[in-house]
């Protein structure tokens, strides 16, 4: 761990002001040892500052090559590699594999055409989030993917709901499996199609966001998924572990597509507006303050019959009481850290306090610092004026739109 600390500290005086929820998840202490991905070693040699990350070592950024700050760019106006294979990836298989899952998510699973994905979220009988994943239905199977730091979390839950599933089923017939021989590439960036393209059997223009298609790179059997995390367009890739490094050379050849690492990937998310679990999202918070309604489909509202739907469709027509908001900074100064107290004005009185913030950083898309808080209702109004304590002295900050850049799915 002393390595690894050691580390850690080159990471943060390299982006001398980064975001706090990297800073928050990179420091964490485990008696688990870290786990490597299949990439690990193809990290090291490529120059990557491993850190542990939710139960890995992972790249937070590569020496002698670019930035943070230029990864982040260069991923908005090119192209970038992300190694998300600490990502857990699992297979849910059975004639009642929609239906159970059904049980257990907010989305509307049966209504999804084949080869399409949905992003949606695990929810306790409270109406908390265990979870956020995305669940892309196959023609035989559901393929999803969720957060590596809640992977032990994510399975006993799914465990304890199958079990619950065929006690009032007994006939039912649903498995499911965690894909520990495949790896995940994020490959983001507007020139991430025209890469990619080069080297597939198949027409990525036919393939819209949240789509997802199997598909071969040069011999390499792979399945696509057009999503990702940065708010560009881009897609994931699942991939045999022995043909990760292979296909990641590949995409690299050109030069047009640079490695990136946790730094960036973080920043880019935060512009976007996406949520990080741990920092934005957790058990006590709801989607519906979350500003995640929309990932309850119509059809689910109208049935009510996922974990705390009563609690969460009462909150979403009497509106909540806190909501997570953006901001972004009206006078100079550090950026915000997780847990920095929101204020209404500078007495820093009880009384004016308006909620939290959960994530922020320096965004080198904006150039200003950004933040993602959790305030009253009545704060959260787009142009309303707040203050953040951070170290003890209050900054001016302004409620603002997410995502704070234009995103570029392709629909």
């Amino acid at each position: 761990m002393i390595r690894f600390a050691r580390q850690l500290f080159t990471f943060r005086a390299t982006l001398h002001r980064t975001s706090s929820s990297i800073r928050q998840l990179s420091s964490e202490t485990s008696n688990e040892p870290l786990k490597r991905t299949t990439l690990y070693d193809f990290h090291v040699k490529k120059g990557g500052k491993m850190v542990p990350f939710a139960g890995y070592e992972m790249p937070v950024l590569y020496t002698g090559d670019l930035s943070i700050r230029d990864s982040h760019l260069h991923t908005r106006s090119k192209a970038s590699i992300f190694d998300v294979s600490h990502m857990l990836q699992f297979e849910v298989r059975g004639k009642d594999r929609i239906k159970f899952f059904e049980s257990v998510v907010v989305a509307d699973v049966e209504g999804l055409v084949p080869n399409t994905g949905s992003l949606t979220l695990y929810t306790t009988e409270t109406g908390g989030i265990i979870d956020d994943l995305i669940v892309n239905k196959k023609h035989d199977t559901l393929y999803v993917v969720s957060n590596a730091a809640r992977a032990t979390e994510d399975m006993n839950h799914l465990t304890e709901q199958r079990e619950r599933f065929i006690r009032q089923n007994p006939n039912a017939d649903v498995t499911f499996s965690i894909m520990t021989e495949s790896s995940l590439l994020a490959l983001q960036g507007p020139a991430s199609e025209a890469e990619l393209q080069k080297r597939v059997k198949c027409d990525l223009k036919t393939i819209k966001f949240m789509f997802g298609v199997d598909t071969t790179f040069d011999d390499v059997p792979i399945h696509i998924t057009r999503c990702g995390y940065t708010g560009e367009d881009g897609f994931e890739l699942c991939i045999p572990n022995q043909s990760v490094v292979e296909v990641t050379e590949k995409l690299l050849d050109s030069g047009v597509v640079k490695l990136a690492g946790l730094g960036a990937r973080d920043s880019l998310r935060l512009e976007a507006g996406l949520c990080l679990y741990g920092n934005d999202i957790d058990e006590t918070t709801t989607p519906i303050e979350a500003g995640l309604a929309w990932t309850i489909h119509k059809r689910r509202r109208t049935t009510a019959d996922f974990p705390g739907a009563s609690i969460i469709l009462q909150q979403l027509k009497d509106k909540p009481k806190r909501r997570r908001i953006g901001l972004i900074t009206v006078s100079a100064g550090p950026p915000v850290r997780a847990q920095s107290k929101i204020y209404s004005d500078q007495s820093k009185e009880e009384t004016s306090m308006q909620g939290i913030a959960t994530s922020g950083c320096p965004a080198p898309s904006v150039g200003r610092n950004i933040a993602i808080a959790y305030v009253n209702s009545g704060s959260a109004k787009v142009g309303t004026k707040l203050f953040a304590d951070v170290r003890g002295k209050l900054y001016e900050y302004e409620v603002t739109k997410m995502p704070f850049v234009e995103t570029h799915y392709y629909m």
